[in-house]
């Protein structure tokens, strides 16, 4: 297999490889991860690191932990290739599969967690104010003022159809 390199890139390659960086920093991810995933999105066959590394002109290291965010995000996988002892690896190449999986672990790393401390802050003014104690919360001015039952009752409501939502986007069926 020929090992590609930096300068073997396309100009085509090399703007997507640098766009797609960019872009990973504007929805959180950072540029290296980014690279590394259009890299391996592009390339037809999969990559081992240390051609990743010498094609992007990143240490190995930084190679290495971005693979492995990859692989937590369930985009990039490890396949074996025959005759060589190296780990090697390659991209989902179906854009919308891709756009699925990471709405799924976005919603499970972030909407998820975010609904269950609203819901349990629910919960808590709830019970609160049943055992006849103050449910507040702090104003701007760091007052605190009471609890707005309806409010309370309005954040519950939303959060099932925040997580209903979230399932669509995801492309869960309704749970």
């Amino acid at each position: 297999m020929s090992e590609p390199t930096k300068n073997s890139l396309t100009p085509v390659a090399q703007k997507f490889i640098l766009h797609w960086g960019e872009m990973g920093t504007r929805w959180g991810i950072n540029r290296t991860v980014a690279q590394v995933h259009a890299l391996l999105f592009l390339s037809p066959v999969p990559l081992p690191a240390d051609e990743i590394s010498e094609t992007l002109a990143v240490a190995r290291s930084n190679v290495s932990t971005s693979l492995r965010e990859l692989q937590g995000w369930r985009i990039v996988r490890v396949v074996h290739v025959l005759g060589d002892r190296r780990d090697h690896f390659e991209s989902i190449k179906d854009v919308w599969e891709i756009f699925r999986i990471v709405s799924e672990e976005r919603k499970r790393r972030e909407i998820d967690p975010t609904l269950n401390v609203l819901a349990e802050c629910v919960r808590e003014v709830k019970d609160a104010r049943t055992a006849g104690e103050h449910a507040g919360v702090f104003d701007s001015d760091d007052r605190v003022v009471r609890g707005n039952h309806s409010h309370a009752d309005w954040r519950a409501e939303g959060r099932g159809e925040a997580a209903r939502e979230s399932d669509h986007v995801a492309g869960e069926k309704g749970r």
